[in-house]
């Protein structure tokens, strides 16, 4: 099964960015953010800010600096999650599921768009949506 877990904005500072759509929406950035990495909950999914080195602003309509953005899916058996979305016409580009099994795929939609098919140790599934393993 497929699940939307996350909508990932690109940008240069994430808590400043999670804070500015923290502010924009009423809603708290999540625990443990940092430099790396930011969160803000909405039901089962969460809108996240990741830094990127070198980020280069988009400069709407202009298509020589294009939006930037990914979408996370949680599965729960990655290899037929992959083999379903290349028949649709994604294209794997990185694969970092380590010796058990666990962490991401890097692919593009037909047209050029990343995402990722996602497999975390320890996430459970309830109707309010994914519940994370606790980090130490």
């Amino acid at each position: 099964m497929l699940r939307l877990t996350d909508f990932i904005i690109d940008c240069p500072d994430t808590m400043k960015l999670a804070a500015f759509y923290s502010e924009v929406t009423g809603r708290p950035i999540k625990e443990g953010g940092h430099e790396n990495w930011a969160g803000i909950q909405f039901g089962e999914i969460e809108l996240a800010f990741i830094r990127v080195d070198d980020y280069r602003a988009p400069r709407w309509p202009d298509s020589e600096h294009p939006k930037q953005f990914h979408l996370d899916f949680e599965v729960d058996d990655i290899d037929a999650e992959q083999r379903r979305v290349l028949d649709l016409g994604a294209t794997l580009h990185q694969d970092s599921i380590g010796p058990e099994g666990y962490g991401w795929r890097v692919y593009t939609d037909p047209i050029g768009h990343p995402f990722c098919l996602c497999h975390n140790k320890g996430v459970t599934w309830t109707d309010q949506g994914p519940i994370w393993p606790k980090r130490g």
